[in-house]
């Protein structure tokens, strides 16, 4: 899994900035609240990344600090919010907004990201309801159940990731990770079997 780049900072877009590691430019998606907090250009950063890989693409998401990768995981479990829907919550709503509205039922807060309309906010909070807890608005500090953020969540994808970036087609590499995958297997375990295919 690709947990984090760290590199100098090159370019800020209007919804992504390019990370420059060793020589390699890295498009990131960002939220406009991760943008208004960048450094300057050239200077060095470190970005929690979400890869999200598609048939037809790969698309890494970007995050400053680990509660906002957090509650984006927790976001795009619900059905019906993808990546881009999650990440356009947290341009207006600090991770501490959307655990207080969850946790209050409060469908019109959530109602702010684009594509996010009041179906879809009560989908987030009859889905996530049970699985936030101990939220203390005094304290702007909240739990999560323990078993919600399991590392090897997207290491399928990962390792699907890893063995096209080594030459191997998608349609390859993904049948290959469906053959070698079981529960709990991290990324560099299953791509290591999944050569063995290949």
């Amino acid at each position: 899994m690709i947990s984090y780049i760290k590199g100098e900072l090159v370019y800020i877009g209007e919804n992504n900035i390019v990370v420059d590691n060793n020589g390699i430019g890295y498009s990131v998606y960002v939220s406009a609240r991760t943008t208004y907090n960048l450094p300057h250009i050239n200077n060095e950063i470190k970005i929690f990344t979400y890869l999200d890989v598609k048939e037809d693409s790969l698309q890494l998401f970007g995050f400053l600090n680990i509660e906002e990768l957090n509650i984006f995981n927790l976001l795009i479990t619900v059905s019906g919010v993808g990546p881009k829907g999650a990440l356009a919550m947290l341009n207006d709503l600090s991770p501490n907004d959307i655990f207080l509205a969850i946790s209050n039922q409060d469908k019109n807060t959530l109602c702010v990201g684009k594509g996010i309309g009041k179906k879809t906010a009560e989908r987030i909070i009859l889905e996530l309801k049970d699985k936030v807890s101990g939220f203390n608005s005094d304290t702007s500090k909240y739990s999560i159940q323990s078993n919600l953020f399991v590392e090897n969540k997207d290491d399928k994808n990962d390792a699907i990731a890893g063995l096209v970036a080594l030459g191997f087609s998608k349609i390859e590499a993904a049948k290959a990770v469906e053959a070698v995958y079981t529960a709990n297997m991290d990324s560099a375990k299953i791509i290591s079997l999944a050569l063995k295919l290949l």
